[in-house]
């Protein structure tokens, strides 16, 4: 064989496994944005619950000096997450842009009192826990009322429920996809070498002995499928942070490593299982099954 057609025949090998490579690594894209969602779906969940504000309104007669101490009482509630105190000026201002500038024209004092907007931590956003919570602020001869809006509570909550449904559908899904394109885009690549792994059957090779090329080629091929996959999905989550950078508040960077290694374990993964199997069928089919 002649040094060009050597190299031909090298080239189309190297084309053949880089395609594959490319075409597992798009793939594996998949399996990176499903494993976002997955890992961040608590995130999510709580970023929701824990916007939630319960407002504690003091008595009329009660300073911001005599609130600022209650507050860090508040503070110290286990159920707590964060306050911050709303001064009767500021109240002022917020009834004034939703009732007209002369809406105390009515009034001898200022009936706006100082409050307190108290955000809970998401575990506590029940309807039960807040009520708790409730109480235990009421007890307190500075405080007045302690406001919420239950209903929405239970709204948030149900809604919450419906949508960690519907994600986990829809990861379950991807993944199910991906699983079925890299598992047909190995086949399909070990199904052209057919004719090799009769040769190597011919001469005496066992089955264990024939998949071991192929078992360190897709190991080799998972990981730089994965890599490649890594690189696309983190240049995607830097566009994404550039554009919308909102969607950050509810988006933990910090579990990234923990999706980087999902994508990983699962290109690595997938290759090898499919081609143990695929491999294993191609040494048990007859000469005249290859043609078919």
């Amino acid at each position: 064989m002649s040094t060009s057609e050597n190299r031909l025949i090298r080239r189309r090998l190297a084309g053949s496994w880089l395609s594959t490579v490319i075409s597992i690594s798009l793939v594996l894209l998949l399996v990176g944005v499903a494993a976002l969602l997955l890992v961040n779906a608590r995130s999510i969940s709580d970023y929701f619950k824990e916007k939630l504000k319960v407002s504690v309104l003091m008595n009329t007669d009660v300073e911001e000096e005599q609130a600022e101490i209650y507050r860090s009482v508040i503070d110290s509630m286990p159920a707590v997450k964060t306050t911050e105190l709303i001064s009767r000026e500021q109240g002022i201002r917020e009834m004034q842009e939703m009732l007209g500038e002369d809406f105390l024209n009515v009034f001898e004092t200022s009936p706006v009192p100082v409050s307190l907007e108290v955000s809970l931590k998401a575990e506590y956003v029940l309807a039960d826990s807040i009520e708790v919570v409730r109480k235990e602020i009421l007890q307190s001869p500075l405080v007045d009322e302690v406001v919420y809006q239950q209903s929405l509570v239970d709204k948030l909550n149900t809604n919450l429920k419906k949508i960690s449904l519907v994600l986990g559908v829809l990861i379950a899904l991807l993944l199910f996809i991906s699983f079925f394109l890299i598992n047909n885009t190995v086949r399909l690549n070990v199904f052209s070498k057919r004719f090799t792994i009769h040769t190597m059957k011919l001469v005496g090779a066992t089955k264990s002995f024939i998949r071991g090329p192929f078992l360190v080629q897709s190991v080799f091929q998972g990981i730089f499928s994965a890599l490649i996959a890594i690189i696309m999905l983190v240049g995607l989550l830097f566009f994404i942070r550039k554009e919308f950078v909102q969607l950050f508040e509810v988006f933990s960077l910090d579990l990234l490593l923990y999706v980087m290694g999902i994508v990983l374990v699962s290109g690595v993964l997938i290759c090898l299982v499919s081609t143990y199997f695929v491999v294993g069928r191609l040494v048990s089919l007859s000469k005249d099954e290859l043609y078919y």
